[in-house]
């Protein structure tokens, strides 16, 4: 899969056309990594920053293989995949998975950067996919509408029946801010999407019963993040 991501994105040219019959199979099998996908989008990881280079190997960690490769020319693939509205739901759909079980793999009793860096991490990947969102739907006000569109019906094709917290916490953040896309009006839905990162900080803060002081402190810390990676996207 490395060897994949460096043929399509180590090059000069910011935009890679690649073959329409391509998009929607290399976007399933980079959902197949979407924990190592979601560090690479993160990138504070110093581990996924060592091995990057394209002659570092996949190493062993937690019982499985991970692999990373440069942020440019991961970014530069998923901008090539993510032109199929298809294949860009597939990968949200894998991140918003990744990013609903690390936070309910926070310890009851975190504090301080020990409770704010996952929800941190989840807004700044988050917000680079919506600045990939950007670059595929480009000027056309039509087609970007019909790309949103798309994009939105294969999300609410996911269960959004809300599991309870306590029995299933990563599927109660998963199915819970899909149903709230759901109940947004059509014209608010690509503002709720960019919002996901502190939609689901809120959720995950209010079933852990976080005081208010905190919370307010950590969501504006999770707006800002969403927001500076978004912006990194520009072209």
């Amino acid at each position: 899969m490395k060897d994949v991501v460096f043929a399509l994105g180590w090059v000069q040219s910011q935009k890679i056309e690649l073959d329409p019959a391509l998009r929607v199979p290399l976007a399933t099998a980079l959902a197949d990594y979407a924990p190592d996908v979601h560090e690479m989008l993160a990138g504070l990881d110093n581990e996924y920053t060592a091995n990057a280079g394209d002659n570092k190997p996949p190493w062993e960690a937690g019982g499985t293989y991970r692999l990373s490769v440069w942020n440019d020319v991961l970014t530069k693939t998923l901008r090539a995949v993510a032109v199929d509205p298809q294949a860009y739901a597939l990968l949200r759909m894998a991140e918003t998975r990744t990013a609903a079980g690390l936070l309910a793999a926070v310890p009851a009793d975190a504090s301080g950067i020990e409770l704010s860096l996952q929800p941190t991490k989840n807004a700044r990947a988050l917000g680079i996919l919506d600045g990939i969102a950007d670059a595929a739907t480009g000027p056309d006000g039509q087609q970007a509408q019909k790309w949103r569109d798309t994009v939105f019906d294969r999300l609410l094709k996911e269960q959004a029946t809300p599991a309870g917290h306590q029995t299933d916490p990563a599927g109660h953040l998963t199915a819970t801010w899909l149903q709230e896309l759901k109940d947004t009006p059509d014209k608010e839905r690509p503002e709720r999407v960019r919002a996901q990162g502190h939609d689901m900080a809120r959720t995950w803060a209010e079933a852990r019963n976080m005081e208010q002081q905190i919370r307010q402190g950590l969501l504006a810390d999770v707006e800002r993040s969403a927001l500076m990676a978004h912006r990194e996207m520009k072209p």
